[in-house]
């Protein structure tokens, strides 16, 4: 679709509200769902072109001029949306009637999704329009005239106009040329089978005026842009392919105005540093604080509340300062009163919310805010993990954890809803001190809970089952494990009866060893594959929980793991001696004691691989005493030469037990031996 900036900017000066309207409804129709714009067309077109060609033997690489033709049809496209940002930012600013307004920043959230249209839009008079136009603000946020600005408009209609004259110039002059030297190279060829262009430099040619030099300037050197990727359809929209949205039932036409204009905000915060560090000196974080307070009391929260909290995420999550300064503001108890409210939590002791079992599942709209919500919480208290809370946040911390244990216990209407809160949830347990995460085993016992040595297990379970389907993913393991296996691994050197219970699902007594320890489909067997994986955090998460199920006792780990799975934590933590303690955790006394079928097998079970071996034929055998020392010779040779080439470095294990070379070692006891053969000599 071919954008008429120069039509839009004359029904704007005519006043012809009409056609504006329908102008812009063409383009929000065709760019709705469009992160890229016309990128995934023009690499589909090139492709498409590049086999033609091979086809018919007249290029057989990529680089070919149709490129310069596609780059030209994108840069084009570009200019136009620059400009229409830049004509739609200044109007917006006007007295518009608010159908017309949602509209217009309805195109400027569909351009806030190109990282190239940005400048029109970071502009402080133009953050403090749109959080006005949001009701972050009420102050005044420009000087300019309500009037129509004719020279502004036509200035850009006049700079469309040159790039125009530019681009038809440089058209014809490298169509003569082109054609005339693909007669030479190739006289049979169609010239009309390809279309020859070239755009020029786009930094010449791109939206021209008075406004570019500031903008360039703005950015220059300090603004860094995130690549969007085509997402999925945002389900809080009731959107259909090719229609306009239709306003939400019961929504005002000055609450899509502000949703629209939020979700402008959102988009330019997330795109660009500058934004973010202008967000926070003209002080909307203020604003939006106050926005987000009034509505914690609200029983049915607008539309426009998801995106507030929304914009809340992105600044505390994108500055820190900002998040800081939310904390030392209250805002643990802002938004833990607002997760308290979506929830509609009833008390029934301090820190014990009532779970009725009948109660229906967290809706779409509530579970989507509450997600939010936790995000949030996370950004702000991350930091307080390894900290000793002072009296007072204990208790808001306590009283927030009894909240997440709702989190955890309730049902959302998806599936996929739950577990993306579940997910969350274990975010936010993981980022709170430790100390205050006894209160999710602070329930009474009933008839059907999960229990331990007499402690309610409701919640360690379904921490387990959590974990469990995060094992079964195939993809982003780091990002979706480590928090939950960090968190059941402190929860187990915390509490006895946690440790206990885990143990009990997880690490079982051992009967069959006659498969190694990561062969299998068992949590064990997941946990023990991942202690080999290629990502290293990853790994020594689910080394360090099997580990602590342990009691961190290196010969219990290595009996459930194997000495080769065992051996890369055990050479981490110093412990490849088999002696010495990592943590000054307190473990119970309990003995672990051996099966009747472990006992029957112990003594053929391979310490490396963890599992009882096929006896092998002794290599030696009917070889002489001399036949055994050559053969030792040759592979004392063997094993110098790898090492003089660097292929190997032989390693021992130190008085600590880490493993360190093997000629650091030999060094060590040189000098050890000459300091006492010196002080022996100093005593004679």
């Amino acid at each position: 679709m071919d954008l008429d900036v120069e039509g839009i900017i004359h029904c704007i000066k005519q006043g012809d509200e009409d056609g504006l309207q329908i102008q812009l409804q063409e383009f929000n129709k065709e760019y709705a769902q469009c992160f890229f714009f016309d990128a995934d067309e023009r690499e589909k077109r090139k492709q498409k072109k590049l086999e033609e060609f091979k086809k018919n033997k007249v290029r057989d690489y990529a680089d070919s001029d149709s490129d310069i033709d596609e780059f030209d049809q994108e840069d084009r496209g570009l200019i136009l949306r620059q400009n229409l940002a830049v004509v739609l930012v200044r109007f917006i600013r006007t007295e518009v009637k608010c159908r017309l307004l949602k509209v217009a920043l309805r195109s400027l959230r569909i351009l806030s999704r190109d990282k190239k249209v940005l400048g029109p839009l970071v502009t402080d008079s133009a953050l403090v329009t749109l959080a006005k136009l949001a009701g972050l603000t009420t102050g005044d946020d420009t000087d300019e005239p309500n009037d129509p600005d004719s020279d502004f408009y036509d200035n850009i209609i006049v700079s469309l106009a040159e790039v125009k004259a530019r681009q038809g110039r440089t058209d014809e002059d490298e169509d003569d040329a082109d054609v005339a030297d693909l007669n030479m190279e190739c006289p049979n060829f169609d010239e009309d089978a390809i279309s020859n262009t070239n755009s020029g430099d786009l930094d010449s040619i791109s939206w021209a005026g008075s406004h570019r030099t500031s903008i360039n300037e703005m950015h220059r050197g300090g603004l860094h842009y995130k690549v969007l990727e085509r997402g999925r359809k945002d389900r809080r929209e009731s959107k259909i392919d090719g229609v306009e949205e239709e306003e939400e039932e019961g929504e005002s036409a000055e609450e899509a105005q502000r949703k629209e204009a939020m979700k402008v905000l959102c988009n330019v915060v997330y795109n660009s540093t500058w934004a973010q560090e202008r967000f926070s000196a003209l002080r909307l974080m203020c604003g939006l604080t106050e926005r987000l307070s009034s509505g914690v009391s609200c029983t049915s929260p607008s539309s426009v509340h998801f995106y507030e909290l929304r914009l809340m995420f992105l600044v505390t999550a994108l500055r820190p300062e900002l998040s800081n300064q939310l904390r030392q503001e209250g805002g643990v108890s802002i938004f833990t009163a607002a997760l308290e409210s979506c929830l509609g939590v009833q008390w029934k002791d301090q820190y014990e919310c009532v779970l009725d079992p009948a109660a229906s599942p967290i809706s779409l709209e509530d579970s989507q805010r509450i997600i939010e919500i936790l995000k949030i919480l996370f950004t702000i208290t991350y930091s307080t993990h390894r900290q000793e809370p002072s009296e007072e946040d204990a208790a808001l911390y306590r009283h927030l954890v009894a909240i997440l244990r709702l989190c955890l216990m309730r049902k959302c209407v998806l599936p996929e809803d739950t577990d993306v809160l579940q997910g969350h949830t274990v975010n936010l347990l993981s980022a709170l001190p430790l100390q205050c995460l006894d209160v999710l085993l602070m329930v009474p016992l009933t008839p059907d809970c999960k229990q331990c040595q007499g402690v309610n297990m409701d919640c360690v379970h379904i921490l387990l089952m959590f974990m469990e389907r995060r094992l079964d993913l195939g993809e982003k393991l780091k990002e979706k494990l480590t928090p939950i296996l960090n968190l059941l691994t402190e929860s187990c050197r915390a509490n006895r009866e946690t440790r206990s219970y885990i143990r009990k699902h997880i690490l079982p007594p051992l009967r069959d060893v006659s498969h190694r320890p990561e062969e299998g489909s068992t949590v064990k067997n997941r946990l023990v594959r991942l202690m080999t994986h290629l990502d290293t955090d990853l790994k020594h998460c689910a080394a360090d929980l099997i580990f602590v199920l342990c009691k961190e006792n290196v010969r219990r780990f290595v009996k459930y793991t194997g000495y080769g799975n065992a051996a890369g934590l055990l050479a981490t933590r110093g412990l490849l001696g088999g002696q010495g303690s990592y943590s000054q955790a307190q473990y119970s006394s309990d003995s672990d004691s051996d099966t009747e079928e472990y006992r029957q097998v112990k003594d053929r079970i391979n310490p490396v691989t963890g599992r009882v071996e096929a006896e092998q034929p002794n290599p030696m055998e009917g070889m002489t005493e001399e036949e055994k020392e050559e053969e030792a010779k040759r592979l004392i040779m063997l094993f110098s030469k790898l090492s003089r080439e660097n292929i190997i470095q032989p390693m021992s294990v130190d008085a600590e037990g880490k493993l360190v070379p093997m000629s650091l070692t030999q060094e060590t006891k040189s000098e050890s031996e000459n300091d006492e053969e010196e002080e022996e000599g100093e005593m004679n």
